[in-house]
């Protein structure tokens, strides 16, 4: 009966070999390089330079370093390599990793690739916008300099010298060319989202690039991303590098510089302090968004995931407190130029990108040349980001639905399809009206508290139900060696105690969005809101009443069921070969005697 059974193994792998054949090999990172700049390039974005310098300026300047490297320790690393290890051990995307080690929790991957979806949609908009000013750079006089344009209106002044602006608190009846460039030319922004207003052909073409340029840097999966990464995560570094050594060798960057990392200790006592450098944690290191687990899942089985994990992370927090002095050494330049206080200038988000800093290139020799580096940056800042995302979910639908995917072209076909569906759901954000719109879906859905609530499912997942221990004895399979004991017990108490106590703080501390600290949206704009986020977070309460609906046997059948990991994990496989070899000897020695 042995020699028989063999022989049926032998002859049946034949037609299976066969269909593979016809489906395409899921692949993986041609070198370890590739793997490094397209997760650097992933998790490096416009975070790190538009919100981690202001943050750092605004709460308690070196001060703000204690809680943020509070937040790194106990969530940001931790999670960062919880999603890479399992995205390795398991060789699936975001969706599947969940179904191979807890099934009751396969809701976090599809509420996590309906938050990337989103994100998508709205995060490449700001890609148009850095490609509208990128051509406007290159005229004879930059466009948003002067108030010698049809856009601008009788009010406008131009703010270069102290003599134009000794005192901005005084010109209350002004607008600055800069201003009105990003307001009347660039967005032609409407009075609120209830007037959207017609689609900016302009942008609309800005947009339609930058879904092309995205479509063809992944349209060949990790062939294509990590041979796109060595341009687009590298060059910004540069660019940054050129852009730092200008601002630190011009009068008034020590200023800024101060400005920027002057400690200030009272700070610390405001829970909001806290409550910024976790968010920042969360937002720039792409935390929850499957990202890291697609990415992780094309790496060879005994790769250092957990070395490559640390040095990522300090990669990403270096880069944003470098940029800090990139960025503020040019904005101390300009407040010295118009004898204003630094605080005039220092802002966050767009109006750092878009305002801010094309004002102060403008005070620069050969301000043109400044510009398209600058702009340059931002796009391959974005891009590698937006690119990333959109290959991470192609990795979590096609690892759901490989067979019928990895045929042919229809990878392609269906990257086509959903780029295209994107772009055209974008248009409304390109509307007169669409700033309105991505200020929404950024506050409600892209981050803050969905996150924060998946990081805390995430970890009380893995820490609990699969088992950190057991969690552990993967890791150490796959590398060698167990991790520190410390991630371990962040898995299991610190990080979600510390999403938890965040949330809560969130909650009691939450005030109704508000565009510019002025517009209050419609009580419909709000309820979308809260709709758009329920429609990602929703999805794990919902696929848990549907696993153990589906499931057969008692309630406490069901939930064992459910909970179990699969057969099909490395781990499993060389335990259940184990088992399977102790019961052949077991059969043998009944067979022919104790003397085998």
């Amino acid at each position: 009966m042995s020699l028989l059974s063999t022989s049926r193994r032998e002859v049946l792998p034949g037609p299976v070999l066969v269909v593979q054949n016809k489906v395409k090999e899921r692949g993986q990172w041609n070198s370890k390089i590739e793997f490094v700049l397209t997760v650097a390039g992933a998790i490096i974005g416009l975070g790190n330079i538009w919100r981690f310098p202001y943050l750092c300026y605004k709460n308690g300047g070196g001060a703000f370093l204690i809680p943020y490297l509070v937040y790194l320790v106990t969530c940001g690393i931790p999670l960062f390599i919880l999603e890479m290890a399992l995205g390795q051990y398991t060789s699936q995307g975001g969706i599947t990793c969940w179904t191979k080690v807890c099934p009751l929790f396969v809701g976090m991957g599809y509420a996590a690739q309906v938050i990337t979806i989103y994100g998508c949609i709205t995060y490449i908009v700001i890609l148009a916008w850095a490609f509208f000013y990128l051509f406007s750079s290159f005229t004879a006089e930059l466009s948003w300099a002067n108030c010698q344009n049809a856009w601008n209106t009788d009010a406008c002044v131009t703010f270069t010298t102290k003599n134009a602006s000794s005192n901005w608190t005084s010109l209350t009846n002004t607008s600055s060319s800069v201003v009105e460039f990003w307001h009347h030319r660039v967005l032609q922004i409407s009075g609120g989202i209830e007037s959207l207003g017609p689609i900016r052909w302009e942008l609309a073409l800005c947009l339609l690039l930058a879904w092309v340029i995205c479509y063809f840097c992944i349209w060949k999966g990790v062939r294509s991303t990590g041979k796109a990464v060595y341009f687009t995560a590298t060059f910004p570094y540069v660019m940054l590098l050129v852009l730092l050594v200008r601002g630190v060798t011009l009068p008034g960057a020590i200023d800024g510089i101060s400005y920027y990392m002057y400690p200030n200790p009272m700070r610390l006592a405001d829970p909001q302090v806290w409550m910024d450098a976790g968010t920042q944690v969360f937002y720039s290191f792409a935390i929850c968004l499957g990202y890291l687990t697609a990415l992780g899942s094309y790496n060879k089985y005994d790769n250092n995931c957990y070395r490559d994990s640390f040095y990522l992370c300090l990669l990403n927090s270096g880069t944003s407190f470098v940029s800090g002095f990139a960025i503020f050494s040019i904005l101390g330049y300009m407040a010295r130029e118009q004898g204003v206080n630094i605080s005039m200038v220092a802002e966050s988000g767009p109006g750092l990108v878009f305002i801010v800093y094309p004002q102060a290139v403008s005070l620069l020799p050969c301000p043109q040349f400044w510009a398209v580096c600058f702009f340059a940056m931002i796009i391959l800042l974005g891009l590698d980001s937006q690119f990333v995302g959109v290959e991470s979910l192609m990795t979590s639908i096609t690892d759901v639905y490989p067979n019928l995917i990895r045929k042919g072209y229809r990878r392609e076909l269906l990257l086509l399809f959903l780029c295209c569906c994107f772009y055209l759901t974008g248009l409304v954000m390109v509307t007169e009206g669409g700033l309105y719109v991505i200020q929404l879906f950024d506050h409600y859905v892209c981050s803050g508290t969905t996150l924060l609530l998946l990081s805390i499912c995430q970890s009380l997942s893995i820490g609990w139900i699969y088992g950190a221990e057991r969690f552990c004895d993967n890791i150490e399979d796959m590398i060698g060696y167990r991790p520190s004991s410390l991630v371990k017990y962040c898995w299991l108490y610190i990080t979600p105690s510390i999403g938890t106590g965040t949330f809560v703080f969130s909650l009691l501390r939450y005030s109704p969005l508000k565009f510019n600290n002025t517009y209050v949206y419609p009580w419909w704009a709000y309820g979308l809101g809260w709709f758009l986020s329920m429609s990602s977070l929703s999805l794990i309460p919902v696929t848990m009443v549907y696993k153990l609906y589906s499931s057969k046997g008692t309630f406490c059948q069901r939930l064992q069921m459910i909970c179990r990991p699969s057969d099909d994990l490395p781990m499993m496989k060389k335990e259940m070969a184990r088992l399977s070899a102790l019961d052949h000897i077991t059969e043998n020695e009944k067979l022919y005697g104790s003397s085998l």
